[in-house]
């Protein structure tokens, strides 16, 4: 008999709306209680989703009231790792909004806490559920490229957010990201060995912090990583999905993020003397999923906990993500290269 997810939603914000309709949306899935500090949040999330179940200012007072099993964490970062913490020692799995937490110390209390209790912890990282990008790895985890030496990511692009974004210290790094890290680390199966940032907030920018950032990682598998972001860059927009070139030892990889991927290698007839080879296009594969995005990471995080197995953005993997995120505004801050191996090591002795 299929389990039945009794669930818990803490955060009744906008991005909220999205995790709540994919529940309704299951047979084996039930919203039993709504968590909010600001209780007429969850009051109108109730009313305008036609939700008749209690409304809640605590998350563990919910779960208590309402026997849930599992927590979606949809609040605001710096909530994260109290929420996350709180309905694993409470007796829930967790599906979070990214980014895990907001220091590498709660990220590691996080995954610590959740390996101790047997619990699931996962993240959405949306991005990684789209058919494209999926394509994208195909090409390159089947040596049509060869050996990956190096994967450049450029996001450029001008949004008029307005409100809080406009006024953090590493707007782009601290929320924008962590999306192009993790599609770095999903593209290239490995994970960051070391980082070099230097971030900055170059002219006609509206935004009071930095919203240019250029990061040199070296990663686990000998490649490098080169992310080039600006978020106050006007004119010839990248997607938001980023633009990348994958280069390996017989060709590239390209995804400009709009349309379908492709590569280019060395044409198998082309002989090794010539000054600039010949080279033939291979497209990419298309990828079929019955869900993309929000709810295609959904769809696996509910997968996993049927099949009882560790879902593909478990926290102890979203880990490595958030680790290039709060690795680079280390080096940027200090003006140096950072291990970020030794860095993790050092945060989990508490130095």
């Amino acid at each position: 008999m299929t389990k039945k997810h009794r669930v818990v939603v803490a955060g009744c914000g906008g991005m909220a709306n999205t995790w709540v309709d994919y529940v309704i949306g299951r047979e084996d899935g039930e919203i039993v209680g709504l968590v909010d500090i600001h209780l007429e949040a969850a009051t109108a999330m109730a009313e305008r989703k036609g939700l008749s179940c209690p409304v809640f200012t605590d998350v563990k007072e919910a779960i208590a009231s309402t026997e849930a099993n599992l927590v979606f964490d949809v609040t605001i970062p710096s909530s994260h790792h109290h929420i996350g913490i709180a309905a694993m020692e409470s007796g829930c799995d967790v599906f979070a909004e990214k980014p895990l937490a907001e220091s590498i110390r709660d990220c590691l209390d996080i995954v610590q806490t959740s390996n101790r209790l047997g619990r699931t912890h996962a993240v959405m990282q949306n991005r990684r559920y789209d058919p494209r990008i999926r394509s994208f790895r195909n090409l390159i985890a089947e040596g049509t490229i060869g050996r990956p030496g190096f994967i450049g990511a450029d996001f450029f692009l001008g949004p008029h957010f307005g409100g809080f974004r406009e006024a953090m210290d590493s707007p782009l790094l601290l929320d924008m990201a962590i999306h192009t890290f993790d599609q770095a680390r999903f593209l290239l199966g490995a994970n960051p060995v070391s980082v070099y940032c230097h971030e900055s907030n170059p002219p006609g920018s509206w935004y009071e912090g930095n919203a240019m950032a250029v990061c040199i990682f070296e990663m686990s598998d000998g490649s490098v990583f080169n992310y080039r972001g600006s978020w106050c860059a006007e004119g010839a927009p990248t997607s938001w999905e980023a633009s990348w070139r994958v280069t390996g030892e017989r060709g590239t990889a390209i995804w400009d993020g709009h349309g379908e991927p492709f590569a280019e290698v060395v044409a198998a007839a082309d002989h090794t003397d010539r000054f600039i080879r010949e080279y033939e296009r291979i497209p990419g594969k298309p990828v079929a999923m019955n869900h993309t995005f929000h709810h295609g990471c959904l769809d696996e995080m509910f997968a996993a906990l049927h099949e009882q197995r560790k879902p593909e953005t478990d926290c102890s993997d979203n880990l490595f993500s958030m680790a290039m995120v709060l690795a680079a505004l280390e080096s940027a801050k200090t003006q140096s290269k950072v291990d970020i191996v030794k860095w993790i090591n050092a945060a989990q002795r508490g130095e």
